[in-house]
């Protein structure tokens, strides 16, 4: 009975347990923060491709927006 309640004790004691769940939803803001950040730069990267190409087109050359590809 002795060695029963010693197990309940130090199983009640534990934190790996609690310190793995803030871990893991650590590293998930950080995996979400990451995603969203690459997606901003990603269409910020865009935008302006978009701005240069529309420049183009004023000009004398000729730019295909979609592939980014000018003459």
């Amino acid at each position: 009975m002795n060695k029963l309640m010693t197990m309940t004790r130090q199983f009640r004691d534990d934190e790996n347990g609690a310190a793995m769940v803030e871990y893991s939803i650590l590293i998930g803001i950080i995996a979400v923060a990451s995603i969203l950040t690459v997606i901003a730069i990603g269409a910020w990267v865009n935008a302006r491709f978009s701005d240069l190409c529309t420049a183009l087109d004023k000009g004398t050359g000729t730019c295909v927006a979609s592939t980014g590809v000018g003459t």
